[in-house]
């Protein structure tokens, strides 16, 4: 029986994506062992071809498009949300005591979720096989999470769900006018701002899992910290999507293997949750302040 608000649990604090970058972008040239582009060969927006050392080469038959990474996206949403009704009806709420009942299958979600996200970092050939794997395990348990959640603050699942469409449409439209632009230098902090998240996330596992659940305490307590660190973390996970949608338009343009498009959907899927999930604590953690 769950009695506590489910950010004191810290089970949900899932992995930023580490996956859609530049060096995927270089080892994932057609033939996948052919020698890495460097990284001014990128074609220019509107170039219908692909640049490579030994100068352009065109698109071929089976190359990584837009339409197709859309395609890819849809489904593995698609999975999700099926997932997840499943997770919200197997998490119920005992109407008397109002306890709540989390089931511990969804924990090995977030097993299985690590396990693709590791396992696609170094085979991004597999994400057709391993993406739908991931949009299943992961839906169910942000389903059986997200009914936690709404157990004790009624109406949080909803305004996470608005923010989180809200920001991928705000950041999209960014990306698209050019107002965020995604040079090297925007890749360097980026990446560098998530892996400090991921550190930090490890870490505070470790702390709980060693030192007891309090030991780490600021980050879940609705304080000013708390909540300055979970709006730094939203910020970075927003972030992640200019990089989600700049590996697209690059990798469609550059003219990678058909399959990278299901793996461009999982990487865009993984920052999705991961930020989800933080507005989900956010939002609890300010509604409980008054």
């Amino acid at each position: 029986m769950v009695t506590r608000w489910p950010h004191d649990k810290g089970v949900f604090d899932t992995m930023a994506n580490p996956l859609l970058n530049d060096r995927a972008l270089e080892r994932a040239q057609p033939g996948w062992a052919a020698p890495a582009a460097p990284s001014n060969s990128w074609p220019a927006p509107g170039d219908a071809t692909t640049r490579t050392t030994d100068g352009p080469v065109s698109h071929y038959e089976g190359a990584m498009t837009v339409s197709g990474t859309i395609t890819a996206s849809a489904v593995l949403f698609t999975l999700l949300l099926v997932s997840a009704v499943f997770g919200w009806n197997a998490t119920e709420t005992n109407p008397t005591t109002n306890e709540l009942s989390f089931p511990g299958i969804a924990f090995v979600g977030i097993a299985v979720g690590f396990a693709c996200v590791i396992a696609l970092y170094f085979r991004p050939q597999w994400a057709k096989v391993l993406g739908p794997v991931y949009a299943l395990a992961q839906g169910f348990f942000v389903g059986a999470i997200s009914r936690a959640y709404d157990n004790f603050q009624s109406g949080v699942v909803l305004q996470a769900v608005g923010a989180t469409v809200a920001t991928f449409l705000v950041m999209l439209v960014l990306y698209r006018t050019q107002i965020i632009k995604v040079t090297n230098r925007f890749r360097k902090v980026v990446i560098a701002a998530t892996l400090g998240i991921m550190v930090m996330y490890l870490v505070s596992f470790a702390f709980r899992l060693f030192a007891g659940s309090d030991s780490v305490s600021f980050l879940r307590e609705p304080n000013a910290l708390g909540i300055g660190i979970s709006v730094v973390i939203c910020v970075v996970a927003a972030l992640n999507l200019a990089l989600d949608f700049d590996f697209i338009e690059r990798g469609t343009k550059s003219g990678l293997p058909k399959h990278f498009e299901w793996f461009a959907a999982f990487g865009l899927l993984v920052t999705i949750v991961w930020l989800y999930l933080e507005f989900l604590r956010l939002l609890a953690m300010l509604q409980s302040r008054n």
